[in-house]
């Protein structure tokens, strides 16, 4: 009986070279040879299933063999440079042939706003609790709870874009991953920022140095600091504001995602919809791939969403398309105070915007009463042409 090949990264990433989407790069190549030695690891590694009813704690079984053979966990990976460098195609490439079924991918800030919530309901259940066995506030931890959810939800975490401003985010990680790696769990990271530069000039950031020393001890730094910015390459020059909306401006859109996500216009019918968790709803994404999505303007403002929503696509993909917006006036000034918070949320992460419109930028809005928010916004438009724009990072952007 012949072996099962089991496809990894390296192979993954030989194919797309040799197809030509993507070009040789040094760097590069050092990060996916150690995703390759993760994956080839994770390939016996055990899932990480274990009882976390009530009080009583045990190791799964496999993990349990595992560890108390002396064998380590096998070493997670942190990937660290600049814009458009690669990274997140690259964790994009190890997660889809990843080797164990319990996985999870996720935008690190949106990890964290969940680690918070999970913070909130055990206070508020642990409160109870307390007040009803007649037991001080303080007594339990909810540390090691929340680190074996988690650890029975994804034994392999891969977070994208890394990074730490909030001191709430920064006191909480030293002990959160301190109980995630005792629980076995694996991590993957893209970060701009390499470890020692996290946190930079952080309120109390002494207190967050354990972190950092825990990802440089469990995790294989690799940077990523070749001279090609790929994704600005790839924008650079493009125009991002088409009008009107005709056959001839949706091809062009069309052209620009395919050049942005690597992929043969001939495979349109291939590209995947993705679905974002807002808050507990499900928000459809029509079009998505490599960090871009595609949408028409009317299921983003004249459809009833608002800030939340717009956040979570901000920080999820890095550049957005948006197909069909028209001119504004009175009658959908409801849709123009939409599409303001659209690009407010888009602009403070530094996501690229790229869309057609029925008429030219400074006439689409009409309404005599043209107030602040929408000159403002306008202003904001025409600053997201710009080269410099183009250049900037996705994220907000908080100094240091």
């Amino acid at each position: 009986m012949q072996p099962i090949q089991i496809t990894g990264p390296e192979a993954e990433y030989h194919t797309l070279l040799l197809s030509g989407e993507l070009k040789p790069d040094i760097d590069q190549a050092k990060a996916v040879a150690a995703l390759e030695r993760l994956h080839r690891e994770l390939i016996d590694y055990p899932v990480i299933k274990n009882n976390n009813s009530g009080f009583h704690f045990r190791w799964p079984a496999g993990l349990f063999r595992w560890l108390g053979s002396g064998k380590p966990a096998p070493q997670g990976i942190y990937l660290h440079g600049g814009v458009g460098r690669g990274k997140s195609m690259l964790m994009d490439l190890f997660y889809a042939v990843a080797p164990i079924p319990s996985k999870r991918r996720v935008h690190f800030h949106e990890f964290m706003l969940d680690i918070h919530a999970r913070l909130k309901e055990w206070h508020d259940l642990s409160v109870q609790k307390r007040a009803q066995r007649g037991s001080r506030a303080g007594d339990d931890d909810p540390m090691p709870s929340i680190a074996r959810k988690i650890a029975n939800e994804a034994t392999l975490l891969c977070f994208d874009e890394l990074q730490v401003t909030d001191i709430a985010d920064a006191m909480v990680l030293t002990r959160l991953f301190n109980e995630l790696f005792a629980q076995g769990v694996i991590v993957v990271a893209t970060s701009n920022r390499p470890p020692d530069d996290l946190y930079k000039h952080g309120l109390n950031r002494q207190r967050f140095l354990p972190f950092i020393a825990q990802i440089k001890e469990k995790l294989e730094i690799i940077p990523l600091n070749g001279p090609i910015d790929y994704r600005y390459n790839r924008l650079k020059g493009a125009q991002t504001y088409y009008f009107p909306v005709d056959e001839h401006t949706t091809a062009q859109l069309a052209a620009i995602f395919f050049r942005l996500t690597d992929r043969s216009i001939e495979d349109r019918a291939k590209v995947p919809s993705e679905e974002l968790d807002v808050q507990g709803r499900m928000l459809f994404v029509p079009k998505a791939a490599r960090g871009v999505a595609v949408f028409s303007f009317k299921r983003l403002c004249a459809n009833p969403l608002g800030p939340a929503d717009y956040l979570a696509i901000a920080r999820a993909y890095h550049t957005i398309i948006v197909v069909a917006i028209p001119q504004f006036s009175k009658e959908n000034s409801d849709q123009a105070r939409r599409f303001i918070t659209l690009i407010d949320a888009l602009y403070e992460h530094g996501v690229k915007f790229l869309c057609s419109a029925s008429v030219p930028l400074q006439s689409l809005y009409v309404a005599r009463d043209a107030n602040f928010e929408f000159e403002r916004t306008l202003s904001r438009l025409m600053e997201m042409q710009s080269e410099d724009y183009l250049a900037r990072g996705h994220g907000k952007v908080i100094a240091d």
